[in-house]
């Protein structure tokens, strides 16, 4: 059997993209930094999007059943790392301008690209649930760094700008 701490180490290994996922009701805004989100299909576009159950924002993703993922850019480290943090969800969307697409969900306005999505299907796995994702608008900047995190670090990737 592999224990959950050899299983964590290995997969530091695997480069991930870092996205700030976010929902809304009518009353509050919530988000979370995630590494787990992955393209499912392109026909109709669908993301899988993982949450740990023991998010204080878990049941507001389960009840509003939209969301956005908001793919960071390289200068958005500080935003992922305050979406990580023990902020209140007020406090967490002082940081960067949000705005909206179809769904009502906050969308970082400098993101790399925002997903926003109706949530199809919801699955319990052990500690966390799937998001199966219907995108139903897309927001792409023209940036071209992405932040990822990459053994337990964040780098920048894509093509640096010349001067």
């Amino acid at each position: 059997m592999i224990e959950a701490a050899d299983f964590r180490n290995a997969m530091s290994s695997l480069t991930s993209a870092v996205s700030v996922v976010t929902t809304a009701d009518m009353s509050d805004r919530y988000g979370f930094t995630a590494s787990a989100v992955c393209s499912v299909t392109d026909t109709p576009p669908t993301l899988l999007v993982c949450m740990n159950k023991s998010s204080r924002s878990h049941e507001h993703f389960v009840e509003n059943k939209i969301l956005t993922v908001n793919v960071l850019g390289a200068q958005h480290e500080h935003i992922s790392n305050v979406f990580a943090s023990k902020l209140s969800s007020e406090e967490r969307f002082k940081h960067g301008t949000w705005t909206e697409l179809e769904t009502g969900a906050p969308v970082l306005e400098d993101a790399l690209v925002s997903f926003d999505c109706e949530i199809d299907q919801i699955q319990e796995v052990g500690t966390h649930t799937i998001f199966m994702c219907r995108v139903v608008a897309i927001q792409q900047s023209q940036q071209d760094q992405s932040l990822v995190y990459f053994n337990r670090a964040y780098h920048q990737v894509g093509q640096a700008e010349i001067a």
